[in-house]
């Protein structure tokens, strides 16, 4: 029997389109250009992004397990998203004051400006990620769980995993004019973006409506509530979820293989200058698959979406690493989005389906295992790992800087192809709780 679509209001899909876009802008920001910021303005090595984005992926992690329980004690989501986007805007906003000149003013005896500011960069990152990931992480995400069911799911998670791809494109497109070797261009970039993310946190007071959540006020100690996910019974009772979850952390340790490189790779290895140009239509058509996948999702089920999900990423990989050329890579970053995005938004839909009811909050933190944890650590340090003997460029100021290579590519579809031993799991679980069905 099918169940009848619940119908989501106008309001809803607004407050998800905007606080889910410019949310990814911040993170776009973060995961891929800070790379780039502390590349360019302080010659950060390859280990030096590794470092920073594991600290991001510990922070994150902490705090989503921390702030993810305190909502679902509370009941509240909209403060939590709104007061969130505000701190975090303002701390966006901060990077602007992480300059060579500010440094050698505040550490004059500091035997580099350039270590200095990877170190601060680095520290800020995790402070930023404190209020991000609180937002939108923990509470933003919850609220997205309590906001929907199973009939509707599929198509706003198609929307909220579109977004990245969005984001990335505005991004993209809107550092266009900004020459990223100047200083100025940082200071004005952190300062817009900020200022948007803190706005947006100011209109979430009006527009946000929270969604049936219920207080979890039968599990009212805060620290047990913060380590429910991670209790044996809790595994036993969600099979499913916890292995669909194992799946869905290799997968993110692909991406994060080759992520945090990417445009340095673009830039500086094929020395596309116009890689924009070349990325964005790939973007659109990756963002409209996503769509469709989510409606997917919807119809035919967890297995008849992320499979094809996975052949799409793994096909773009194998284009990366053979071709070199503009029409090439703009075929092989096409494959790569779309089966990146399609399968995030499968992953997510299937995680939220399989979430405990008034539990969301709590198993954001398990989540964030998953996704940013596990990912951000393994991911990046096997990235550092196969670019240990790159080549080096010669910068004006006499400095050297790393230079990525193609074999990022190849580590990440080797971890792709990982994953398919996890999904077997996953189907072999669906078949079983559908047999005692």
């Amino acid at each position: 029997m099918t169940m009848k679509k619940t119908k989501l209001s106008p309001r809803f899909w607004l407050a998800l389109t905007v606080f889910s876009f410019v949310g990814q802008v911040a993170w776009v920001v973060e995961n891929m250009y800070f790379n780039v910021f502390i590349y360019r303005m302080f010659r950060a090595s390859a280990r030096d992004i590794s470092v920073m984005v594991a600290a991001s992926a510990v922070a994150a992690t902490l705090t989503t397990l921390f702030i993810g329980a305190l909502s679902d004690k509370l009941g509240k989501r909209r403060l939590f998203i709104a007061g969130g986007y505000i701190l975090w805007g303002i701390s966006i906003w901060s990077f602007a004051l992480i300059r060579t000149d500010v440094i050698e003013k505040i550490f004059p005896a500091a035997a580099s400006a350039a270590s200095v500011g990877v170190s601060l960069v680095i520290i800020m990152d995790c402070v930023m990620t404190f209020f991000g990931s609180s937002a939108n992480d923990a509470c933003f995400n919850a609220w997205l769980t309590d906001s929907t069911d199973a009939t509707n799911r599929g198509s706003a998670e198609g929307i909220n995993a579109m977004m990245p791809l969005i984001a990335i494109l505005a991004v993209f497109g809107g550092f266009m004019p900004f020459d990223l070797d100047k200083s100025s261009s940082w200071v004005t970039i952190y300062t817009i973006i900020g200022a948007v993310v803190l706005a947006v946190g100011i209109a979430g007071l009006f527009l946000i409506k929270d969604g049936e959540v219920k207080p979890a006020a039968e599990n009212g100690n805060y620290f047990r509530n913060i380590f429910y996910g991670f209790r044996p019974s809790v595994v036993r009772e969600n099979r499913i979820l916890y292995t669909a979850l194992g799946a869905f952390a290799v997968f993110g340790i692909s991406i994060q293989i080759f992520m945090p490189y990417l445009i340095l790779y673009y830039s500086v290895s094929l020395g596309m200058d116009d890689y924009v140009l070349v990325m964005a239509p790939a973007i659109v058509i990756a963002a409209v698959t996503t769509v469709l996948f989510g409606k997917l999702y919807d119809r035919r089920g967890f297995r008849m979406t992320v499979l094809p999900a996975l052949a799409l990423l793994a096909a773009g990989y194998v284009v990366l690493f053979f071709f070199r050329s503009t029409a090439p890579v703009f075929i092989g970053s096409l494959l790569m989005m779309s089966g990146y995005l399609a399968g995030m938004a499968v992953f997510g839909a299937m995680l939220r389906d399989y979430t405990p009811p008034h539990r969301a909050g709590m198993f954001q933190g398990l989540r964030i295992v998953g996704q940013v944890l596990v990912p951000g650590i393994i991911g990046p340090a096997i990235g550092a790992a196969v670019l240990r003997g790159a080549g080096t460029v010669l910068n004006g100021d006499g400095t050297t800087s790393f230079v990525p290579n193609r074999n990022i590519f190849l580590a990440a579809l080797i971890a792709a192809v990982a994953v398919l031993p996890v999904l077997a799991a996953v189907f072999a679980l669906q078949r079983k709780e559908k047999k005692n069905a």
